[in-house]
């Protein structure tokens, strides 16, 4: 039986989680999650960004690495949601983009960040889930998440930016594009349907996988 790494990125609202759990439960594979309530730095860094986001960056990376391996090395198929590349690509250059991180941080940082993947297995499969700004502010509304109560509009779109540049040049596995604007797979069932038979063609080795429109099927 094959076994797979399968990683879920995508923007601070997305559905990365949500999206994670329910295809592991669908395929039955095993998810990890992104360390949140043992993380010794994330409140510090949220009442001092500037001071405290290397420290940050640096147990993200620990964590995220030593993730990797173990679900890559395991005997069983894994979907690790969220995945190391954007700690570097994504939030640690977007600290540096808005003066969090200084440049003698950043420069040490991403040395390490490279030598570390260097020594990772690659992955099988990227799943990327894009959504607009109004739906991530939407979806962070939604869940009500007190340390995310600040998020500004103009934040995510840095973040989404960040994401198009990283996207445009990653070539480490296939990436499956999933359109978060259009597919609620917390809400509705069909639409995680939908992702997890594009999962297994594109783990199968589709070069192209294609979304069908779900506005009609909405409507009604």
């Amino acid at each position: 039986m094959t076994k797979y790494l399968v990683l879920v990125s995508g923007n601070i609202g997305a559905g990365k989680t949500s999206l994670a759990e329910r295809l592991a439960a669908r395929m039955g594979w095993h998810v990890a999650y992104e360390s949140v309530a043992d993380n010794p730095y994330l409140s510090d860094f949220y009442a001092d960004m500037r001071t405290w986001s290397f420290h940050l960056q640096i147990f993200f990376l620990g964590h995220r690495a030593e993730q990797h391996r173990r679900q890559a090395e395991a005997p069983y198929s894994a979907i690790i949601d969220r995945s190391i590349y954007e700690d570097a690509h994504i939030f640690a250059r977007a600290l540096y983009t808005m003066g969090n991180m200084d440049e003698r941080d950043y420069q040490a940082y991403r040395r390490l960040y490279d030598f570390v993947i260097s020594t990772l297995p690659r992955p099988d499969l990227l799943i990327h889930v894009q959504a607009s700004v109004p739906t991530l502010l939407e979806r962070i509304r939604r869940r009500a998440r007190g340390m995310e109560a600040g998020i500004s509009p103009d934040y995510l779109a840095l973040l989404e930016r960040l994401y198009a540049e990283w996207l445009s040049g990653f070539n480490l596995c296939p990436v499956l594009m999933v359109p978060g604007d259009e597919l609620d797979f917390v809400r509705y069932p069909q639409h995680l349907d939908i992702i997890a038979e594009r999962v297994q063609h594109k783990l199968a080795g589709r070069e192209i996988v294609e979304f069908p429109s779900v506005e009609a099927e909405d409507a009604g």
